[in-house]
């Protein structure tokens, strides 16, 4: 079974396997924001650095098998494999949208 995601997150999680830091900014909106391990990364600049030390940080592959949605958030849950400490980690990502770009995204175990 395929899941049926909004393009801007089925592009993220598409782009993360890559790791294409460029492709993935371009799926988030300019302020967008970033909750990941209990860490705010606010805009561009710092969801660019988030994402180049988790992808400098560790090798992994992340494989969504579940969606949810309601008027304001999408919660996509997908089990990352990987070599990081309890690999492997089924993690939650919480989806707000803002035309058509992800807007916010809070990452939860």
């Amino acid at each position: 079974m395929t899941l049926q995601l909004p393009p801007a997150i089925a592009a993220y999680f598409s782009v993360d396997r890559a790791g294409d830091i460029d492709a993935i900014l371009a799926c988030f909106t300019e302020d967008a924001s970033v909750l990941d391990e209990g860490k705010m990364h606010q805009g561009h600049d710092a969801v660019r650095a988030w994402k180049a030390k988790s992808s400098a940080a560790y090798n992994y592959v992340s494989a969504p098998f579940a969606a949810t949605s309601d008027t304001d958030q999408t919660i996509v849950t997908s089990r990352l494999t990987g070599d990081f400490p309890g690999s492997p980690l089924d993690l939650r990502y919480f989806f707000t949208l803002r035309a058509g770009k992800i807007a916010a995204l809070e990452i939860k175990p």
